[in-house]
């Protein structure tokens, strides 16, 4: 009797240790390793031995990692599937389906970018740049991530503190600013006066900006919470983008302040 619940002992204790212990292939949403190739936008740029020029429509792909699903661009068709990661580099990629739009003058092969999803089963990532890779037949494309372009850029306010920005009647010009690429200054106008000072970016999306100083001149009849947008500048320290959207923010709260791109031919 004593020896069946000294073995009944050792199998609970067995079982519990399956039911704890993590597979060694696994690889989990908040790994680091899954962070540096999910999250991003990649860009092709050598397809097998053909390079492939950076266009206004690239091909590209990004990996979502709550749903474990590929999205992407095939140069003429959008593409999805399912994928996998595991440890060692590892990733598989399945049901790959894709849109059947005819691009009769594409100079890039649809079914090789496609093809080469389906025969990848490891990756490399070195830098900004990524190799998707099959065993023996080594290298089948090489991407480059796409680094957020919000310096050189227009920035224009559409939105203060949860509240939408409408230029006044008597405002001469529209809130904005403008992070220059060559001095890190940022230079814009806050609805009545100009202002300029410095910005620094950091590793992520952290912003940081110091300095700022504006004019003194009085608007009475601009109807815009100067104090109130200057303030954002000294308060904000990370950015979101989302396409032509811009937005600072403070830790993880609703964003201070919100801004679209303007471009001028």
């Amino acid at each position: 009797m004593k020896g069946k619940i000294i073995s009944l002992a050792l199998l609970i204790i067995s079982a519990a240790g399956c039911n704890t212990t993590k597979t060694p292939n696994e690889i989990h949403n908040n790994d680091p390793d899954k962070e540096m190739i999910t999250k991003h936008k990649w860009i092709l740029v050598k397809l097998a031995e053909q390079d492939i020029p950076i266009n206004k429509a690239p091909v590209y792909f990004t990996l979502d990692p709550e749903e474990n699903k590929v999205n992407g661009f095939a140069g003429c068709n959008t593409f999805m599937g399912g994928f996998t990661l595991a440890a060692g580099n590892h990733i598989q990629f399945s049901q790959i389906a894709s849109t059947r739009v005819a691009c009769p003058d594409m100079e890039i092969d649809e079914r090789e970018v496609l093809n080469a999803f389906e025969s990848a089963n490891d990756y490399s990532i070195t830098g900004d740049t990524l190799m998707l890779k099959a065993g023996r037949r080594g290298t089948l494309a090489i991407f480059k991530k796409e680094i957020p372009q919000i310096t050189g850029k227009y920035w224009k306010l559409i939105k203060l503190d949860g509240q939408a920005v409408k230029m006044d009647e008597n405002q001469e010009k529209e809130a904005y600013f403008i992070l220059k690429n060559d001095n890190n200054q940022v230079t814009g106008f806050a609805g009545c006066n100009s202002f300029s000072g410095n910005y620094s970016l950091a590793k992520g999306t952290h912003i940081h900006f110091s300095q700022i100083a504006a004019t003194m001149k009085a608007c009475p009849d601009v109807n815009i919470n100067e104090s109130e947008f200057l303030n954002v500048l000294q308060l904000a320290d990370n950015y979101t983008l989302d396409g032509d959207i811009f937005s600072l923010n403070v830790g993880k709260r609703t964003a201070l302040a919100v801004f679209e791109a303007v471009y001028f031919e």
